[in-house]
């Protein structure tokens, strides 16, 4: 039954013969987005899988039955041990160790000439692209000569990880997977493509020694370990001891992103943890007593904001030091990985806020920044953050929608459904704080404007931000917001008002008056239903349409 799934087929126009295998629907939207470079013996392959594919096709480039028979088998088999490798859950964290171990592969092959793990080297181009090389002497060949080791030095000295994603990404993807490792988190992908790269570099040096005739022993190849995987050195590691703190949320994180936590949940976590490890002068989660805990709670009430330079809120001890700390102990009991949660019952009691006035800007305000938007000259400044200060005010203003939702909308966000321009606000942009995409009508007065103008003439991706190097968009997006409120905050200056969340109260209140439907505003705006009743029906873009329309101009 295997066999008859994958066995090959043929393409109407083509002679060749063509592979043909469905991928699996647990794992489908796991590999949604990602490229596959498949290895075919004397060649290989990239397919990128999409949301929308079903199964892997590429053509065998052979009619004759026996090599198609082993380019069937060898494609068969490393689908089936990607899969496998996908199964086992969340991207994982490497050592500076293993990361070295790894790239002691990359510098064996092309130092001493191991023909295996070479040819993996040299199946690969550059970019990564999406068609069979026939020939051994592949596009990667020719720009791994190319680059001589002090142009591989400059490249590393520089930090572009694009050119080294490039150059050693897909190596580094074929052998991770060769150890049943599907993806790795963004950190030790940063000192994958380091590791790979000097040890590129290094080998290509000694390649050239070669060349000369100097076939003296090589001391660089002892520097590398032998590889250890993750799961090996987990079993291994006993649960009495130590336990490192950071260790702690590290392993915790394995487990929170595979249920959906956002990395902004990791990072709040991570910075109190590092910060309750500078304070305890020790990174041992078994020293750590109660007693500890309350002693930092205390320290953290006297500490002062560097950014504000006022003392650090009772409300961010208790919502972001204390459920921190919390969190990753509990689940490190739930894990046996500690006997108890040392931060069980610490807790502080918040008074409430004195409010001196609306949270929402006033009409008067409201006006003042869209009038200061409009008039934006960027200047010298880059061209997506002039374009956020002119666009995402308005934008804000008509929609009630989060900053960050704003400013991470991409071309392809926007779309016209009959008479409707309509951006989508989805979490594949970025990020969004409910995980769910929503639909928002953009308000004719936005059109006039000339929004969609703008978009149809921006190239393709984000519009405001430029994403890092390894394609995330959450550091970019975090200055970009920062900018944001400091372009608001020269125009209203009372600290009473947020900046940026300031639209999302205002939208609320011109809704009212205008009497639109609590639930609708909720839809627009991307809030929860306040009542199980009012989950039952859609808010449709006929009904946020009409919504819309509802809200006045703003005239400035």
């Amino acid at each position: 039954m295997l066999y008859r799934l994958v066995r090959p087929v043929k393409r109407k126009g083509s002679t060749y013969e063509q592979f043909h295998k469905r991928i699996p629907a647990d794992v489908k939207p796991l590999l949604a987005g990602r490229p596959l470079t498949i290895p075919l013996g004397d060649f290989s392959v990239t397919v990128r899988i999409t949301d929308r594919m079903d199964s892997v096709r590429f053509s065998l480039r052979s009619r004759d039955p026996s090599t198609v028979k082993i380019r069937q088998a060898a494609a068969a088999g490393y689908l089936e041990q990607v899969f496998e490798a996908y199964r086992r859950g969340a991207p994982l964290s490497l050592t500076h160790r293993q990361a070295i171990a790894l790239s002691g592969e990359l510098y064996r092959a092309w130092a001493n000439g191991e023909d295996r793990e070479r040819s993996i080297a040299m199946e690969h181009t550059p970019e990564g692209g999406s068609r069979v090389d026939d020939d051994y002497d592949s596009e990667l060949e020719h720009a791994l000569f190319e680059h001589t080791a002090n142009q591989l030095g400059a490249l590393l000295d520089t930090g572009d990880n694009n050119a080294l994603e490039k150059t050693v990404g897909p190596i580094i993807d074929r052998l991770l997977l060769e150890k049943g490792i599907s993806a790795v988190d963004a950190r030790s992908r940063q000192m994958l493509l380091s590791a790979f790269g000097s040890a590129l570099r290094q080998a290509m040096e000694v390649r050239h020694r070669q060349a000369g005739g100097d076939y003296s022993p090589d001391p660089q190849s002892e520097r590398f370990p032998e590889w250890q995987s993750p799961r090996s050195e987990a079993e291994a590691r006993p649960i009495a001891g130590k336990a490192s703190l950071k260790g702690l949320v590290d392993d915790w994180w394995k487990e929170a992103e595979a249920a959906g936590r956002k990395p902004s949940t990791l990072e709040s976590y991570r910075n109190t943890i590092n910060q309750f490890v500078a304070f305890l002068k020790h990174d041992d989660a078994l020293r750590v007593q109660s007693e500890d805990v309350i002693a930092f709670k205390d320290h953290r009430l006297q500490s002062i904001n560097p950014r504000t330079g006022k003392r650090i809120s009772a409300k961010t001890v208790k919502d972001s030091d204390l459920a921190g700390l919390k969190t990753i102990f509990g689940w490190a009991v739930a894990n046996r990985r500690l006997k108890s949660n040392p931060a069980e019952g610490v807790t502080i009691k918040v008074g409430k806020r004195t409010k001196v006035r609306s949270l929402g800007f006033t009409e008067e305000e409201a006006k003042a920044i869209l009038r200061s938007a409009l008039a934006h000259d960027g200047g010298r400044e880059k061209s997506r953050t002039a374009a956020a200060k002119r666009w995402v005010p308005w934008l804000e203003a008509y929609t009630g929608a989060r900053v960050g939702e704003v400013a991470q909308l991409r071309k392809e966000d926007l779309r016209k459904e009959g008479r409707e321009w309509v951006i989508r606000i989805t979490p594949e942009a970025g990020t969004v704080k409910t995980n769910e995409a929503r639909d928002v009508v953009l308000h004719p007065h936005l059109v006039k404007l000339g929004f969609v103008d703008f978009v149809e003439s921006a190239t393709a991706g984000h519009l405001f931000l430029k994403p890092a190097e390894d394609g995330s968009v959450r550091g970019p997006l975090r200055g970009l917001k920062n900018r944001l409120a400091s372009f608001a905050r020269e125009t209203v200056k009372d600290p009473n008002v947020a900046p940026n969340h300031g639209w999302r109260h205002r939208f609320k209140t011109v809704g009212r008056e205008a009497e639109i439907d609590q639930r609708i505003l909720d839809a627009i705006q991307g809030q929860s239903p306040r009542t199980v009743g009012e989950t039952y029906g859609d808010v449709t873009i006929k009904t946020i349409a009409k919504a819309i329309r509802k809200l006045p101009r703003y005239e400035v």
